[in-house]
């Protein structure tokens, strides 16, 4: 177990007090104490919530162990002093660890080591000072179960019994980071109708676009919030049976030859044009006061975590779902309007109204203005897309596995290539399943048409029979056009083939060259959220993040953050800061004699016997393991396999990998793959998390609760990873939309990048390079009779490897 912390805010003695004073830790009777060991009684006292009686709270201080003979409260009421032994034997119980089976009450200081826990600097025999130090850092360190002590305590009711008084700042600041000093049991909801500068249905009239707010109740009295905004095309309900029967066969008998072109990036540019727009409704009166309300279906626990801290939180399905105007675009600017529109609102620079008829306008008078975007996926790329706009009031987003160019969703290198898990997906289909609209029937029935016109658009547009880049993919291309102001928090899963690394990847490089302050957050899972996560406090992380970007609160938060946060694929709970993603190149040639050809072969042929290529479609895992294993396999014939010699020394492949293949193709058409393959027997993590407690984690007091998860070492040894790979047309080897010509049998050379990775090797693997043609798990799966042959000596892999500690921070 280990419990990292990267948002601890390090706090001289004199804020110390101020603050504890703010929470009431401080008392005017208790800053007077000269004694520590009184002053240390009762911290522990007002630790268990002073609405219970003393009796009560003697006897809880009494159930902790100071040392193997006195409990906390014998130890407070018969020792003249306050050993560090002492205060964490206690601390550690405090922070729900067990005695005897997570620690020892002999050294408690090697547990808070081998729990990664902060441990306050201080004298064996503390002093004043240092008990009130000591109890400061230790409210701030994280619990057995993944919050700090001072959110456990929030959870517990301590700030509750200070509800109803003005004992409280609101908001309250603790260690940089807003806390949960308000009351979730009088949130407000709210529902108001955005104009968006859109006409994307081609009514004739704006588009109203449904905005779903929660907000504290202290907003009533004058209290104005920053707000915490998730755009959702999900949030409003999907088609899940349309978009299955939408879903296309990837099944194909043959991949199409592309016509030759000498097409330049001026002939598939895409200019979005958005001025030949209807009139603004005309405001005919306004209201402070919403008229309908609703009952969340959905929330992000992140999201919730705000709500009890005094953020605002705002919900927007966007164009083309229920209750709102329009028809799904995927990834076009109009969504992006979509979601900016209600940003614009929040600043104060964009009109709504609380309905859909009477054109009853209504400002977002109790919001500060500043916002910032949070969510995952879609949502995150929504984030990603409106924060590239500049929009002002925006201040921030965290994006947490978000698209950053479409085509690297559907498309790579020319190529149809699904997102992982969701073979025969598209465009189309993403923008069936969000087109909630047709829940309502009646609304439904005036814009079918438009719908399935549009529809038809999404299916030639996205053009699944030669896979090149177009203008369809060139106006869903987010990088495209950058203007941004906001900063940003970036998070993706190292093992994410949903949406692949490469988009944070070049998110980031991108953003590089802005005027902003930008993170990075590479964790071990899938496509997953990681705010209940107990070896890392991202909570806290974006707590901080989110105080000084929407509270302007001076706390640090651009220094402390790391500016890359890594999880380690090969040691369980263990992140490492980096200065940055991606280190010095190393190249080396395919037939360099470090490397073992397995099957002693450089051709191939892609077609399969038709028994086996149904039996690998039925169970791809299957093909799965025959493809990578190191034993000879029914793929032995159908691959190329390069194995290195075992390392002598760990080796971290950092950043995007490349490789360089000279290749022929028996037909005027092809496609090649590459992966790379981490071989060695181990335990190797979970990328899906696992659950270490249910429910564990409670956001604020009486509030909602959220299951404390980690990524665990499997139960069963594996003898090989997968942890990268790349495909290509070949007739892209020069870009992705200029089509090459291919002759049979002649030799061209393939560059393509892999997806960024940072992914160590232990010392005894082995690193492999496979090199194959269909991938069942993301091409098309054709079978036709090609056969591929490589010229080892002509090809190369070009690897981005970590250097010496000079990159960690």
């Amino acid at each position: 177990m280990k419990i990292n912390q990267f948002a601890y805010v390090p706090t001289d003695h004199d804020q110390i007090v101020q603050e504890l004073a703010d929470v009431h830790f401080l008392t005017a009777k208790t800053k007077k104490m000269a004694d520590p060991v009184m002053l240390y009684r009762q911290l522990l006292l007002k630790f268990f919530i002073e609405k219970q009686s003393l009796a009560t709270r003697i006897q809880k201080v009494s159930n902790l162990m100071a040392t193997p003979t006195l409990n906390a409260y014998e130890y407070t009421t018969t020792q003249s002093s306050v050993s560090k032994i002492a205060f964490y034997n206690v601390g550690l119980q405090l922070l729900g660890f067990e005695v005897g089976l997570d620690f020892e009450l002999t050294d408690p200081l090697a547990a808070m080591k081998e729990y990664r826990l902060p441990t306050a600097i201080v004298d064996d025999t503390m002093d004043r000072k240092q008990v009130i130090d000591a109890w400061y850092k230790l409210l701030n360190t994280r619990t057995k179960f993944g919050q700090t002590l001072i959110d456990y305590l929030a959870g517990q009711g301590y700030y509750h019994q200070f509800f109803g008084t003005d004992d409280l700042k609101r908001p309250l600041i603790f260690n940089g980071k807003t806390q949960a000093v308000f009351d979730t049991s009088k949130l407000i909801h709210d529902v108001v109708y955005v104009e968006a500068p859109l006409d994307n249905d081609h009514d004739g009239k704006r588009d109203l676009l449904k905005a779903e707010i929660i907000r504290p109740a202290d907003t009533e009295t004058g209290l104005k919030v920053p707000v915490v905004f998730t755009a959702s095309p999900y949030d409003q309900g999907t088609n899940d049976k349309q978009a299955d029967d939408l879903t296309h066969d990837v099944n194909q008998e043959k991949l199409v030859r592309k016509q030759p072109n000498n097409l330049i990036y001026d002939d598939i540019k895409f200019d979005y044009d958005n001025s030949n727009l209807p009139a603004p409704r005309v405001v005919k009166e306004t209201s402070q006061a919403a008229e309908e309300s609703f009952v969340k279906t959905w929330t992000y626990t992140l999201n919730d975590y705000f709500l009890a801290r005094g953020f605002a939180v705002v919900y927007s399905s966007g164009v083309g779902t229920k209750d709102s105007d329009g028809v799904r675009t995927t990834g076009t600017p109009d969504e992006t309007l979509s979601a900016t529109s209600i940003i614009e609102w929040l600043h104060g620079d964009r009109n709504a109204f609380t309905n859909r008829n009477d054109q009853i306008g209504i400002k977002a008078w109790w919001s500060n203005g500043n916002v910032g975007m949070t969510g995952r996926s879609y949502l995150g790329t929504l984030s990603t897309a409106a924060a590239m706009t500049g929009v002002d009031g925006l201040k921030t987003a965290v994006v947490e596995a978000g698209i950053s160019n479409y085509y690297d969703y559907y498309r790579e290198n020319g190529l149809v290539v699904a997102p992982g898990g969701f073979q025969g997906e598209d465009a189309d289909v993403l923008g069936e399943l969000t087109f909630s609209r047709e829940q309502s029937a009646a609304d439904y029935l005036k814009i079918k048409d438009t719908w399935l016109d549009q529809l038809k658009h999404l299916t030639s547009g996205q053009d699944r029979a030669t896979g090149s880049y177009n203008s369809f993919w060139d106006n869903r291309n987010l990088l495209k056009n950058v203007n941004i102001k906001a900063d940003m928090l970036l998070v993706h899963g190292l093992n994410d083939w949903n949406v692949k690394l490469s988009h944070v990847y070049n998110l980031r490089n991108t953003l590089k060259k802005e005027n902003i302050t930008q993170k990075l957050v590479l964790h071990q899972g899938q496509h997953e959220y990681l705010n209940n996560f107990r070896s890392v406090d991202f909570t806290d992380i974006v707590n901080l993040w989110l105080t000084n970007k929407l509270l302007d609160v001076d706390n640090q938060a651009n220094q402390i953050v790391p500016d890359v946060l890594v999880q380690d694929n090969a040691e369980p709970e263990t992140w490492t800061t980096y200065k940055d993603w991606g280190g010095p190149v190393e190249e080396i040639a395919l037939d360099d004699k470090r490397w073992t050809d397995l099957n002693e072969n450089h051709s191939f042929s892609d077609q399969l016997p038709d028994d086996l290529f149904k039996e690998y479609i039925s169970n791809t895992k299957k093909w799965q393991k025959a493809l990578f294993t190191k034993s000879h396999s029914k793929l032995d014939k159908h691959s190329v396999k390069l194995v290195s010699e075992p390392l002598d020394h760990d080796i971290t492949v950092d950043g995007r990998p490349e490789i360089t293949l000279r290749a022929t193709s028996s037909a005027d058409l092809g496609l090649l793959s590459a992966a790379l393959v981490d071989y060695g027997d181990e335990k190797r993590l979970t990328a899906v998390p696992q659950v270490l407690s249910a429910q564990q984690i409670i956001t604020g007091y009486q509030w909602r609760k959220d299951d404390l998860k980690e990524f665990l070492p499997e139960k069963k040894v594996t003898a090989y990873k997968k942890f990268t790979d790349a495909h290509m047309n070949m007739q892209n080897r020069t870009n992705n939309y200029k089509s090459d010509d291919l002759k049979p049998g002649q030799y061209y050379n393939f560059t393509m990048a892999f997806q960024p990775t940072f992914w160590r090797l232990l010392k005894g693997h082995q690193l492999g390079i496979i090199i194959y043609a269909t991938d069942m798990d993301y091409t098309i799966r054709s079978n036709q009779d090609i056969s591929y042959t490589i010229d080892l000596g002509a090809s190369k892999i070009e690897l981005p490897l970590l250097g010496s500690d000079d990159n960690q921070q």
